[in-house]
């Protein structure tokens, strides 16, 4: 059985994590905007504060699936050996790191109860790991695999076409699209 390696934050699900930021500064800032991939950034030399203002929040706390994930990922998980490969520590606190794993446990548990609880792997380095299909929005996380599939996010859509065909690497802009690419090769 093929295995597919599915990446949490930004592809299952966008976490309130730009919510945070924006109630933190009062700001109003929304995805289609940034660029950078660490939203942290935004937050500049108030990094500190702001790891204070979050330490008690749950960043999946109301956090919904993107559409058509739910049904997607349960076909998907008939056919394949799925698992969600998703990193959890917050490098500018460490301190909250195991809140972070603990809140992306639950929400996996609770939003997708049909993936087995030992098929989520909490890491910082996907490419250890040996995957037939990746799926991700980090180009870095979907080098290894034999099909590559870079879900489409507010840090990624500057990268080039031809590149991307390049390396072989398709785009995905929703879960209608890795159904179409996916369903079809079981």
């Amino acid at each position: 059985m093929k295995t597919i390696m599915v990446d949490m934050d930004n592809v299952i699900t966008d976490s309130i994590f730009l919510e945070l930021i924006n109630e933190f500064l009062g700001s109003n800032y929304k995805r289609e905007e940034l660029k950078g991939y660490y939203l942290q950034e935004l937050v500049k030399d108030k990094k500190e504060e702001f790891w204070n203002f979050v330490k008690e929040r749950n960043f999946y706390e109301g956090a919904s699936l993107f559409e058509g994930c739910y049904e997607v990922l349960e076909m998907l998980n008939k056919v394949y050996d799925v698992y969600i490969v998703t990193a959890y520590l917050w490098n500018d606190c460490l301190d909250i790191s195991g809140d972070n794993l603990r809140n992306k446990y639950y929400y996996l548990r609770e939003k997708l109860p049909f993936i087995n609880s030992d098929k989520y792997i909490f890491t910082t380095n996907k490419n250890i790991m040996n995957f037939d299909i990746r799926i991700d929005d980090k180009l870095e996380n979907i080098e290894n695999g034999k099909i590559k599939l870079l879900f489409s996010a507010w840090h990624n859509t500057d990268l080039d076409d031809n590149y991307l065909k390049e390396h072989n690497v398709i785009r995905v802009n929703n879960w209608n699209d890795i159904e179409k690419i996916l369903l079809p090769l079981k």
